[in-house]
């Protein structure tokens, strides 16, 4: 279903985790809004992040929507950065049908003096390394992955580099998270909002990159890079003027917002699309997990009597009895006695 947004139409509050699309056919512009709100508050309050951190996660999580909703087929999108600053890596899994999961594995040390120097922005806590965003169709598919190089910028500059150099499909995203502090209860809740917008006109040749390098263009020879469709530009103009508060202010809808920007040309939204925050982790993938190593290798895990495996993703805590899955209590007794 669709729904062509008439001239006046009213503001409630947004339906928080869900991803509207909408198109500009006047422009030739697609593109996407994610609002968060109880998914993203879930993912982060299991974790004790520092607060830049928790933001960068959010930001990820975000980004992660925005992409993987856009799957044609039931499958998985995993986005993930391995860097050399203070937050090491960053994943975020979500899966066709909205559910995702996330996590930051991180320098506490690093991080801390980062913030006491003021340089926690996303591009400093991430610092050079790579961002990769894999797509699994599952079964006997095989994996889709694109690799963007992090030069110590935002989240926003590695996908705008993606789609620039793997796509090359105009885009641009937007994203901005932050706490909301709730008079009823007088706590703060994580909120998230993100916007991306693509140019794709139904001729291939107006889609043109004045970006892209030029190639292998004999020494001296100069190339005057293509003008960029004055369709695009003015798309890109609009989706900049996007405030930050705009895209995870409650009182403002995602039908608001996206009126707000493009009424005078005209757009249509398309039924919106649910997030939730769902760990894929269980009790019986664990213990299948563990069963499968080796036999010295449970052995090596028992302390305390059992095996505790924490999940990265939702910081739950499995426990099995060393019997539960063939593990020897006094192997692993004798063995680290053996090695004092």
């Amino acid at each position: 279903m669709t729904i062509d947004i008439p001239t006046r139409i009213p503001s409630p509050r947004t339906a928080d985790d869900t991803i509207l699309p909408f198109e500009v056919a006047a422009l030739d512009l697609r593109g996407r809004v994610v609002r968060l709100g109880p998914a993203l508050d879930e993912i982060l309050i299991r974790h004790d992040y520092p607060l830049p951190v928790a933001k960068l996660l959010g930001e990820a999580v975000a980004l992660a929507a925005l992409f993987g909703s856009s799957l044609k087929f039931d499958g998985r999108f995993i986005m993930q950065t391995q860097g050399d600053g203070p937050v090491r890596m960053l994943v975020v899994d979500y899966v066709t049908g909205g559910r995702i999961r996330a996590c930051a594995r991180f320098d506490k040390a690093r991080v801390a003096e980062a913030i006491a120097d003021g340089k926690a922005s996303g591009g400093e806590l991430l610092g050079r390394g790579h961002l990769a965003m894999t797509i699994d169709q599952g079964g006997d598919m095989n994996r889709y992955q694109g690799l963007v190089a992090l030069e110590g910028g935002s989240l926003e500059d590695a996908a705008h580099e993606y789609f620039l150099r793997s796509e090359q499909i105009p885009t641009r995203i937007r994203l901005a998270v932050a706490e909301e502090l709730r008079a009823g209860d007088g706590a703060t809740h994580w909120r998230a909002g993100g916007i991306m917008l693509q140019f794709l006109p139904k001729s291939p040749e107006r889609m043109r990159m004045p970006d892209l390098d030029p190639g292998n263009v004999p020494e001296g020879v100069t190339i005057d890079a293509p003008a960029e469709d004055d369709a695009w530009v003015e798309g890109k103009a609009l989706v900049e003027t996007v405030e930050d508060i705009e895209l995870i202010d409650p009182d403002i809808s995602t039908e608001r917002l996206v009126y707000r920007l493009f009424h005078e040309r005209g757009v249509r939204v398309f039924d919106s699309a649910n997030v939730e925050a769902q760990c894929s982790c269980s009790r019986d993938n664990v213990e299948a997990m563990l069963k499968s190593f080796s036999q010295d290798d449970r052995d090596h895990m028992v302390e305390d009597g059992k095996i505790a495996v924490t999940c990265e993703f939702c910081n739950r805590t499995y426990d099995f009895a060393p019997d539960d899955v063939g593990a020897n209590e006094e192997g692993a007794s004798e063995s680290a006695s053996g090695s004092d």
